[in-house]
């Protein structure tokens, strides 16, 4: 599968991009993201790497037939107006499996958003993993993994360092992306 995924991301004008060694166990934040799109070439990009990864995506998405799929692709539902705690249940799952990986969207949103969500943050450090870079550029037309990142525990530090990755990095709507 992942070479079809391969082909399918060279025949519409994209490059992949890997710069790393992925861990086994990881958070993969994944920037920017504006549009639907993002979901095809992120799973394109997952197969075409074989990484592998879960996914949270909003449980508005679990509905019969499309929740089988959503599944099948590692999908995990998460019920935003439900104050659950997401960073204690997925730090178990690294704690768990060998091999673990979740990818996050920092915005949580497609729309404009002036302040990223740190959930990305908190469960890597809590779950004691690395944050791997992903990103879609647009303007490029480039996707991949570029950076390993160790959070350190202290988010005021490691935010501008982590955000600073993907300032020249453009989504398919750019006016709907602001790293600051």
């Amino acid at each position: 599968m992942g070479k079809i995924s391969s082909k399918i991301i060279e025949k519409n004008g994209w490059k992949l991009v890997n710069d790393i060694e992925l861990p086994d166990k990881c958070v993969i934040c994944v920037a920017p993201h504006t549009s639907n799109w993002d979901f095809l070439w992120g799973n394109l990009l997952n197969s075409a790497l074989n990484i592998k990864a879960h996914f949270l995506i909003k449980k508005e998405w679990f509905f019969f037939p499309l929740s089988y799929l959503m599944r099948f692709l590692g999908g995990i539902p998460v019920d935003r107006s439900q104050k659950t705690s997401l960073t204690d249940t997925l730090s178990e799952e690294f704690k768990r499996n060998k091999i673990f990986r979740i990818a996050v969207a920092p915005e949580g949103t497609r729309k404009l958003t002036l302040k990223w969500k740190k959930g990305f943050y908190f469960i890597a450090n809590k779950a004691g993993v690395p944050i791997v870079l992903a990103f879609l550029d647009y303007k490029k037309m480039e996707m991949g993994l570029g950076h390993v990142f160790y959070p350190t525990g202290d988010i005021e530090k490691d935010m501008p360092e982590i955000m600073a990755f993907y300032k020249d990095k453009m989504g398919r709507f750019p006016e709907r992306f602001r790293v600051s």
